[in-house]
């Protein structure tokens, strides 16, 4: 399933950062339960960027082949500037999207998993089960989230503030956040 949409209003969308929303299930893959994570992602995102943006969501089953290809279309020929993955980042056997996502990244950003651990564990004690992690694909920022609605809200409140900085470093096109939501940080010139 994919699906691309303009969030936010109108504009130039060469210029409008593209945001790529990845659900990572083998039963919403196959239509036996309704996405709830990519949902939280997108509501999520709605109240904290201000500025125009597009989303590219897809749903695909777990799988290191299926999780790669998908982020490598997402991040080369969508040329989305984030991806956000949700699902497939616990224990169990399928559970493979910290493995597709180290295959295509470039650099690894461990304190994004590092933090998004930290931050859930003060809710529940199997967070310690999460192997989240984030990195780049050129100019594109791959985030690994967990798949509870609810933890995916603490998850990237947790790391957000750190993202639009980041989207400028690698040379993606710039997001700019709703400052009552999050507090984004971008150092003095």
């Amino acid at each position: 399933m994919s699906d691309k949409r303009e969030i936010g209003g109108t504009g130039c969308s060469r210029s409008l950062a593209r945001i790529g929303i990845l659900v990572v299930s083998d039963r919403a893959s196959r239509g036996e339960y309704k996405d709830q994570g990519g949902e939280a992602i997108n509501s999520f995102l709605a109240r904290t960027i201000r500025s125009n943006w597009i989303a590219i969501v897809k749903i695909i089953p777990d799988g290191v082949e299926s999780v790669a290809g998908a982020l490598i279309e997402m991040s080369d020929r969508e040329t989305c500037d984030l991806i956000l993955t949700t699902g497939g980042t616990g224990p169990a056997p399928r559970d493979l999207t910290p493995e597709a996502t180290r295959s295509v990244i470039t650099r690894e950003l461990a304190g994004f998993g590092e933090l998004m651990r930290r931050v859930s564990l003060e809710q529940v004690p199997t967070a310690i089960l999460s192997r989240q992690t984030a990195g780049t694909r050129g100019h594109c920022l791959i985030v690994n989230l967990p798949g509870r609605p609810s933890s995916i809200d603490i998850c990237l409140g947790a790391v957000f503030p750190a993202i639009p900085y980041c989207l400028d470093l690698i040379g993606a096109r710039p997001i700019e956040v709703n400052q009552d939501v999050c507090h984004a940080f971008r150092p003095d010139a």
